[in-house]
């Protein structure tokens, strides 16, 4: 495979902004997408904040198809699409059909509509549950409904690889445009706020009570969230004939599995550590040569020591050099859309040279001895940006944006 890809659109909708303008700003600005909950009572929670998307209204968004026909999680993930294409200037209707594609991670699918069939169960009225519900709530219909709506007829994939899916569509996407078989790939993930999310993660005492701190030493857990992001992907030579404005390049990728345990990830960072250097030595780059880490970064005590573990791993004595933030801290989780909303961060870093910050960071842990860019955003040049993100399944992945010299 060859050819360079580059990112020339960015569409996100997320709990701090619809739009990468806006998003971007409150992102630099530290501000919080957290607050209670709205989409159900969590009063019989522990905890009873998320990053939800308020507000959203998908009529605004969606142009063919019926959003009321639609799940969330396909209503965002279109939304995030149209955003996209608008802000690549790019005019879908000349482009063949077969060479437009899409790629889109998730974690869930579509969890809501389970939950409302669940609802007419208990409610003993399962029989007025329509035969679209078959048509709305699978995993692979949110890449299905982007496609169909924006009249994408090449390859189609839904990625349901947990909390790295958005890093494993984005892959998949420049794999795809790399070996010719398509002209662009709209690239990204996608998760909707669910009750059944909530509900797993608050099971596993993993839900902080008010706030994400990753890096923290006072750090109680994380909170879920929801959002979504595509991003414009093409060849260099296609976007510099039709003038388009470039972001970055993806130069490069790397996926591994712990092959450890379902939820836990490897005491020794090893699989976390291997998707980095695979994901450098591809892109022919030495650890010196990044610029900033994109942290997973949830806000769990383990989570964060163990990806600290594996940046020193690979990093080694410059790991306390490399500016790392976690838009967690803001966002919340957003589960499979969370790594492609920070691969739109990766990329807008590089475009601008802005970090953004870490935000809720009060006290610094011994244990996680990283620069993560403590509460106010930084502004440094950026060549390299590495976007890490990890998995239950023990599923690990690094992506890595970099300037486009041409």
């Amino acid at each position: 495979m060859t050819g360079r890809i580059v990112v020339t659109g960015i569409g996100t909708v997320t709990s701090i902004g619809t739009g990468w303008r806006e998003f971007w700003a409150n992102l630099l600005a530290g501000k919080s997408g957290i607050s209670r909950i709205e989409s159900f009572n969590p009063s019989r929670y522990p905890c009873h904040n998320g990053g939800e998307v308020k507000g959203f209204d998908a009529s605004r968004h969606v142009r063919n198809l019926d959003a009321s026909q639609l799940g969330r999680a396909s209503q965002l993930a279109i939304a995030a699409a149209w955003l996209a294409v608008d802000d690549a200037g790019l005019d879908l209707s000349a482009i063949p059909p077969d060479r437009a594609g899409v790629s889109v991670g998730t974690t869930s699918g579509e969890p809501v509509l389970i939950e409302q069939l669940n609802d007419r169960i208990v409610a003993n009225q399962a029989d007025q549950v329509g035969a679209e519900f078959l048509g709305q709530y699978p995993c692979h219909v949110i890449a299905a409904h982007v496609a169909e709506e924006c009249g994408l007829g090449g390859v189609n994939l839904s990625i349901p690889c947990a909390c790295a899916a958005g890093n494993y569509a984005m892959s998949h996407a420049f794999d795809t445009l790399r070996a010719g078989r398509a002209s662009v790939m709209l690239a990204g993930g996608s998760d909707a706020f669910s009750r059944i999310t909530f509900t797993g993660f608050s099971r596993l005492g993993a839900v902080a009570p008010e706030r994400v701190q990753p890096f923290d030493k006072n750090r109680k857990g994380m909170i879920p969230g929801e959002g979504a992001a595509m991003l414009v992907l093409e060849p260099l030579e296609q976007a510099l004939e039709r003038g388009a404005r470039i972001y970055a390049e993806v130069a490069s990728y790397g996926l591994s599995c712990d092959a450890h345990h379902m939820t836990a990830a490897h005491p020794e960072g090893d699989g976390a550590a291997r998707a980095m250097g695979m994901a450098l030595r591809e892109a022919g780059l030495a650890p010196t040569d990044v610029s900033y880490i994109s942290a997973h970064g949830t806000g769990t005590p383990t989570n964060d020591r163990l990806e600290t573990i594996a940046v020193k791993r690979v990093f080694g004595d410059g790991a306390a050099a490399v500016p790392i933030s976690s838009a967690k801290s803001m966002l919340g989780h957003t589960m499979g859309a969370a790594s492609a909303i920070e691969s739109a961060i990766c990329a807008l870093a590089v475009h601008h040279d802005r970090i953004p910050p870490t935000i809720n960071f009060e006290t610094p842990d011994p244990e996680c001895e990283l620069d993560c860019v403590p509460n106010a955003a930084r502004e440094t040049r950026v060549d390299v940006a590495m976007n890490n993100a990890y998995a239950f399944g023990g599923n690990n992945s690094t992506l890595l944006l970099k300037k486009c010299v041409h």
